[in-house]
């Protein structure tokens, strides 16, 4: 054999082990479904996203409407995109009427959840969006409007949401009262007692009645703030239960984490919300709020979105004890 003949038999052998390699790994991606590429997203630049101060001066009563806001929060009503992430699920959401409960509330639902929010009896013009806004996904939507401050509607909350949902496995305690005063000597016994009730009472309320219900991959989820870590002068209460919430999911962590339930919570920075506009911070503070932060701006609910969501689904499933962050690059954590 000469050495043409050599090479050309070698090429020969060569490739028909690459023929045979081939036949033998076919059958494995036969059963693999084509995948679909995104498109490529654009980048936004954070800092020029969303509006900036100066805003306009507005008041409204407590607890505020997040539709007469100028301008109007983004709570992810058009941007937010789900993925299947918790399809299935069953999420009861306290303060689901706007801010970042709304925010959770439609992206659970465009994550497949079914969903329960709780609210305000005022607060019903922006409830009814939310509603909608959920049932347009084809998920359950359940209102259930009262006063958190009132242990036996907690209990109530719990077993309606349960009863109409089909069972519960997400409960975000989220609803919080925030009222700016210049001293300690301007906070009545009332005003105290009312922000410890909607701010601790409640999730601890809300958390007992849920516990029964919960199995092993539930979650519970509750809103800190940055003013755990780094309060204001003027938040003195408000402060003092945004410490406590991040407490309550590093103890619950340990009690429940056998059990297979997870427990964490979310800390944003200055957030353009109703508590804003209601009396959780001065006119002066309002016009230039969240003016401090890196990127010049208050965040949006909207962008809160997907941390509830993601400490919610399953593939999270090692997140426990966690309080994630989201101020803009000021405060802690």
């Amino acid at each position: 054999m000469n050495e043409v003949e050599k090479i050309t038999r070698r090429k020969a052998i060569a490739g028909l082990g690459t023929g045979l390699a081939a036949a033998a790994v076919a059958p494995v991606f036969a059963g693999i479904p084509d995948r679909k590429i995104p498109a490529a997203q654009k980048l936004e630049n954070p800092a020029t996203k969303y509006p900036k101060p100066p805003f306009k001066s507005q008041s409204q009563p407590w607890p505020g409407l997040a539709s007469k806001m100028d301008p109007r929060p983004d709570h992810g009503e058009q941007s937010y995109k789900g993925s299947g992430r918790l399809m299935g699920r069953k999420a009861l959401i306290t303060g689901g009427d706007s801010g970042m409960g709304r925010a959770a509330a439609i992206a659970y639902a465009r994550e497949g959840a079914d969903v329960a929010i709780n609210y305000f009896p005022t607060e019903e013009p922006d409830a009814r969006e939310v509603i909608e806004l959920i049932k347009a996904e084809g998920r359950k939507a359940v209102a259930i409007p009262g006063d958190l401050r009132d242990e036996a509607f907690c209990r109530h909350l719990v077993e309606e949401a349960v009863k109409r949902l089909g069972g519960l496995d997400i409960v975000v305690n989220n609803a919080g009262r925030q009222q700016a005063r210049q001293s300690i000597l301007d906070i009545s016994d009332e005003d105290f007692d009312s922000t410890m009730k909607t701010n601790i009472y409640a999730p601890f309320w809300i958390i007992k009645a849920a516990l029964p219900h919960l199995q092993p991959g539930s979650a519970i989820i509750g809103t800190t703030s940055e003013q755990a870590y780094d309060p204001s002068p003027d938040l003195y209460d408000y402060a003092q239960t945004k410490a406590a919430t991040m407490n309550y999911v590093k103890s619950l962590t340990k009690q429940l984490g056998p059990k297979g339930i997870r427990v964490n919570g979310v800390a944003p920075g200055p957030i353009w919300t109703p508590l804003q506009v209601s009396g959780g911070a001065t006119q002066e503070k309002l016009v230039k709020f969240g003016g401090q932060t890196p990127f010049g701006r208050p965040g949006q609910p909207a962008e809160l979105a997907s941390i509830y969501v993601q400490l919610a689904a399953s593939d999270a499933s090692f997140a426990n004890g966690q309080v994630y962050g989201s101020s803009g690059g000021s405060g802690q954590p």
